[in-house]
């Protein structure tokens, strides 16, 4: 088996809790270093994960340990420079979302990757949650789907994302946004969306009607100013329907005519960590994966390209 070389930048909550975790339990993946410039975080981290090159300087940590990729875990406002540099040392590349601050750095990270030919990724995690895959799969034997929703609600109105860098719809509410597009199944053929701001001066509320090439219709439900979290889903193919709730407690309720059938998280996953049941686990598996195998993964950059361009339209096309 060849050993994945996988260089980390940034010791924060995400990389810790659920990123470097997943990693660390592959057996042909190697951290040869971790950069962080806060001191006592970077040296937690390399403790916790058994790190031994550590770094206050990404460059230098490129340098000295020649990683074939890396994990870039940083703010949207500090990780295109980063990303861009990493891509011209040939080094492939896994971000978190979103995949830049603007439609403008996520096609240039494109191309740039593509120039240097890079594998890349946005943790788009829901596509690889467990059950969301599994149940996809058993809609998708009786038909493709024709209908799908994507819902998240929070109860945080006034919202500010990294000191007001990024907005709600592209820096978080994405993730409803990318699994719609992958639900739906084709590309985007047109939309109609409404966007308010309830008890704010900011926008908090996107909905939208997406229609598919696929022939498959979208609903984007998303609303910052509600009862609290709830990220909910809904596919629809010949003859059944699938109500999905992934998060930990929730379940996805299949209906067909032959009545109902319930799947947990956990059971879907086989696990009841975090990691594994919400598709962290499985997002850098299936990175791994495709450097292996010498394929790009599915939510490269240039297909994050198409993720945003969904996030324009949603703006552009307000009834």
């Amino acid at each position: 088996m060849n050993k994945v070389n996988i260089a980390l930048i940034g010791a924060g909550g995400m990389a810790n809790g659920v990123h470097y975790p997943s990693l660390s339990e592959f057996e042909d993946v190697n951290l040869v270093g971790l950069c962080d410039f806060v001191e006592s975080k970077l040296h937690t981290t390399a403790e916790k994960f058994q790190i031994e090159h550590t770094f206050t300087d990404y460059r230098k940590m490129l340098e000295q340990t020649s990683p074939n990729a890396v994990y870039i875990l940083m703010p949207p406002q500090h990780l295109f420079p980063l990303v861009i540099h990493c891509l011209s040392q040939k080094h492939h590349v896994f971000i978190e979302k979103p995949p830049g601050i603007t439609m403008h750095q996520t096609k240039e990270m494109a191309l740039a990757a593509e120039k240097h030919g890079c594998k890349t990724m946005v943790g788009f995690n829901r596509r690889f949650i467990p059950l969301m895959q599994k149940v996809k799969q058993i809609v998708e034997e009786n038909g493709p789907i024709i209908q799908c929703m994507s819902t998240f609600h929070k109860n945080s109105p006034n919202a500010l994302y990294y000191d007001g860098v990024i907005d709600v719809l592209t820096c978080d509410a994405i993730h409803a946004v990318d699994a719609l597009r992958w639900l739906g199944g084709g590309d985007v053929q047109a939309v109609a969306s409404d966007i308010n701001r309830f008890y704010s001066e900011r926008e908090n509320s996107f909905n939208a009607l997406v229609k598919f090439t696929s022939g498959a219709s979208g609903y984007l439900c998303t609303n910052w100013a509600v009862g609290g979290r709830i990220h909910t889903f809904e596919m629809h193919a010949q003859g059944i329907s699938a109500y999905i709730n992934p998060d930990a407690g929730g379940a996805a309720i299949l209906h067909t005519h032959e009545g109902k059938t319930e799947i947990t998280p956990e059971e879907a996953a086989n696990s009841d960590s975090v990691h594994k049941t919400y598709g962290f686990y499985g997002e850098s598996r299936h990175f791994v994966d495709c450097i292996q195998q010498d394929k790009q993964p599915l939510t490269c950059f240039a297909d994050a390209i198409k993720t945003m361009e969904l996030v324009q339209a949603i703006y552009q096309n307000r009834l």
